[in-house]
């Protein structure tokens, strides 16, 4: 069990108070990387989700100042830096990515709420100056209602960051649902949202059956708005649950995205690039690299500079020192990204570089190996000339794997691009500016990385298109999904 001052309660938190539910149901928190149970935490329910609709419904009967907004939080980003290790030890041990990717993820998540404190402004209320009519004009921005918070897995911490940030600064009250598999950063993340005290029923944390909880926050009409990060299908399902109720959603879903190397880039940048970008957690993010489109007369060189980066990285628990690469969260993670690597190789691409697994994982007892829930470690799987009709390019993989697709010309590789239905994110690498801006005008994706691997920062706008979702986070503009605007006209008479 997981010994931590973040995490001295083991339950859900409603009404300002921890509170295990009425279920008498529990389930484990498992270290992926060796199996150890971390946690046995109650499987909440409809009823206990239910409940904290209604805690954080009775906080709009009291609204909160901007200034009150301010001071929660600022004084949260002082509580999670100071903290900041400890929870990078927290998300490590649950989630299993390397404890110095860890500790930026912490880093990154109090990004988010700086960023919303500093821009609050932006949601004072506003007259307008042309006095329309003969009358005063004022522009409210009131906080939109009760918000449902769903988050995966892969950024435990600052999935919620994105999402609660802009939450808090709206004033609008929410119910926090995480992934079953990584729940304890939430109740790290609670323990100092009680210490800063805040007000009861602003923040609410359920966690247990995935389904019901969600259902609850879809249908009922108390939650007003529900922001989801996840994969498309549940998001589809959401998306149908809602629509009778004609809530507001934000949806961050799959991603799919093309890496696209020209010839007269910088390879060795892009190789860098790629790396850090394709390693991040494992390979287990929306905003990864999927399909490595290279120019055909530099793949050659791009695969040896690529490479020539993998070979010194090392696979392993992600607590040990010098580990760059993690395991996978569960054995479905691992299996398809080896279903990817097998269907790729079946359909004619070749295996050029494998990294390889910690010691003692190449089991010569191959049921025990199988037969046990923890430690799939997947290394790093290079594959050259990969093809459009393959599943790794038509699926998202999620996994450390590498597939080099080949184009000709500047069209086929704008045309490889956007052959896919999602639209999260895309990176393009090129010495031409003209070429650039030619290419990023016509990429169908949310965000693009020009020269650079880098994904979502907190002071952008981050979102997707087509079947990626729809909303943003991050920006400004983030802030506007948890907002309703009222316009107050007054005679001056």
């Amino acid at each position: 069990m997981i010994d931590s001052p973040l995490l001295g309660s083991r339950s859900g938190f409603i009404g300002g108070r921890w509170d295990s539910g009425h279920s008498s149901a529990r389930f484990e928190v498992v270290n992926p990387a060796n199996g150890a149970i971390l946690a046995e935490l109650p499987l909440m329910s409809r009823d206990d989700a239910a409940r904290s609709v209604q805690a954080a419904f009775e906080v709009l009967g009291s609204p909160i100042s901007l200034e009150r907004r301010r001071e929660l939080l600022l004084a949260l980003v002082d509580q999670i830096r100071k903290e900041r290790e400890e929870i990078g030890r927290i998300i490590t041990l649950e989630n299993g990515k390397p404890l110095a990717e860890a500790c930026a993820e912490a880093d990154y998540a109090a990004g988010f709420y700086q960023y919303a404190a500093d821009h609050l402004d932006r949601l004072t209320p506003r007259r307008l100056e042309e006095n329309p009519r003969g009358h005063e004009w004022t522009v409210y921005a009131r906080p939109a209602g009760v918000a449902g918070l769903i988050t995966p897995w892969n950024f435990p911490f600052a999935m919620i960051a994105k999402k609660l940030a802009a939450s808090l600064a709206a004033g609008a009250p929410a119910v926090i649902k995480p992934a079953e598999k990584t729940p304890l950063a939430m109740i790290a993340l609670f323990t100092l949202l009680e210490r800063i005290g805040m007000p009861s029923g602003l923040a609410n944390l359920v966690f247990g059956d995935a389904s019901a909880i969600g259902s609850v926050l879809c249908t009922d009409p108390r939650v007003r708005v529900v922001s989801f990060t996840g994969s498309t299908r549940v998001g589809r399902i959401l998306l149908e649950q809602s629509a009778p109720h004609f809530k507001r959603l934000a949806l961050e879903l799959g991603g799919n995205a093309p890496f696209v190397v020209f010839a007269d880039a910088d390879l060795g940048l892009a190789a860098e690039h790629l790396v850090q970008n394709k390693l991040r957690a494992g390979g287990q993010t929306c905003v990864c690299a999927n399909r490595l489109l290279v120019e055909r007369s530099v793949a050659d060189r791009f695969e040896q500079e690529l490479v020539s980066r993998l070979e010194p990285l090392r696979v392993g628990d992600g607590m040990e020192p010098g580990v760059a690469v993690g395991p996978m969260i569960d054995r479905a993670g691992y299996e398809k990204v080896g279903q990817h690597l097998e269907d790729a190789v079946a359909g004619g691409a070749r295996l050029t570089y494998q990294g390889r697994v910690p010691v003692g994982d190449d089991s010569d007892d191959a049921a025990e190996t199988m037969s046990r829930d923890w430690g799939w470690y997947f290394p790093p799987t290079v594959l050259r000339h990969a093809l459009p009709t393959m599943l790794c390019a038509r699926e998202e993989t999620f996994g450390p794997l590498f597939p080099i697709f080949e184009f000709e010309s500047e069209a086929e590789a704008l045309e490889m691009s956007n052959d896919t239905e999602y639209g999260l994110a895309a990176y393009l690498f090129t010495g031409d500016p003209r070429r650039a801006e030619r290419m990023i005008e016509r990429l169908h994706y949310g965000h693009v990385g020009w020269n650079s691997g880098t994904g979502p920062t907190p002071e952008a706008p981050f979102g997707g298109m087509g079947h990626s979702g729809f909303g943003r986070e991050g920006g400004v503009e983030g802030l506007m999904d948890f907002v309703e605007f009222q316009t107050v006209a007054r005679s001056p008479s």
